[in-house]
């Protein structure tokens, strides 16, 4: 009994648990606070030295991701490389022209830094046996991260290409991606932004896609193995040590 006690004394409160992994540079909680924080810059970030630091954010986000998700040794080299020339492109921002070269530059560099963490992401999610705080941490932190990089696709494609990215005139500021890209990913479809023709139109169908397919995939699997009992530190099904019943003959 004392034991049992011990133990339930033990265990982290959950808001405590929460905030933990909020803060801490080990856990994909502190990821999701640098998403969210790089999406409220990006919307505002008008001047060159604004662009810059959203960059060198997106670089840290990006940094933590392949270490918290564990990628592979020939990731963590690529992605070094891409984070040395993000960091060059920030600083040729900052101290640099602000033409439309650099800001193909900017958004090109911005997309290839969010292609690469999901991915190393949804690998470590099917990794793990069972569900805990840090794998809904994960997936979250993924499918924010796909939507960031087709909003930065969509912005290199606006500054690479002649005439706007948008039906209607509109070239699409960064808020005006972001916006597009969400509600793209979700097949939400307001339908006041359409791109103007290809390849923002391909890149756009390529979104909804794997927007569901991420959901019947990389959220299946955490539904699927949700335990609330593990998530508190105790057992799922049954006794401790003891594996739950399935199949038919259970």
């Amino acid at each position: 009994m004392a034991e049992s006690v011990s133990r339930h004394h033990e265990r982290p409160h959950p808001v405590r648990h929460l905030l933990h992994s909020l803060l801490s540079p080990h856990s994909f909680g502190s990821v999701l606070i640098l998403i969210t924080v790089t999406y409220g810059l990006s919307t505002v970030a008008t001047e060159r030295w604004q662009r810059s630091v959203v960059l060198l954010i997106q670089v840290v986000t990006v940094w933590i991701a392949l270490r918290v998700s564990h990628a592979r040794r020939p990731v963590l080299r690529f992605a070094d490389v891409v984070l040395v020339i993000a960091i060059i492109v920030a600083l040729t921002t900052l101290f640099g022209n602000d033409g439309r070269t650099v800001s193909a530059a900017v958004f090109l560099v911005a997309a290839m830094l969010y292609f690469i963490a999901p991915l190393s992401i949804l690998r470590h999610i099917v990794q793990q046996p069972d569900v805990d705080q840090e794998t809904v941490l994960g997936a979250i932190d993924a499918y924010l991260l796909v939507g960031m990089f087709f909003a930065y696709a969509y912005q290199a494609i606006g500054a690479i290409q002649e005439g706007p990215f948008f039906e209607g005139g509109i070239e699409g500021s960064v808020a005006q991606s972001l916006f597009f890209s969400f509600t793209t990913l979700t097949t939400t479809g307001y339908g006041n932004l359409v791109p103007a023709g290809n390849p923002g139109q391909t890149f756009a169908v390529m979104e909804m896609l794997i927007g569901q397919l991420f959901l019947v995939t990389a959220v299946a699997k955490v539904i699927n193995l949700w335990r609330p009992a593990r998530w508190r530190g105790g057992q799922a099904d049954g006794e401790a040590g003891e594996p739950p019943a399935t199949g038919l003959g259970s």
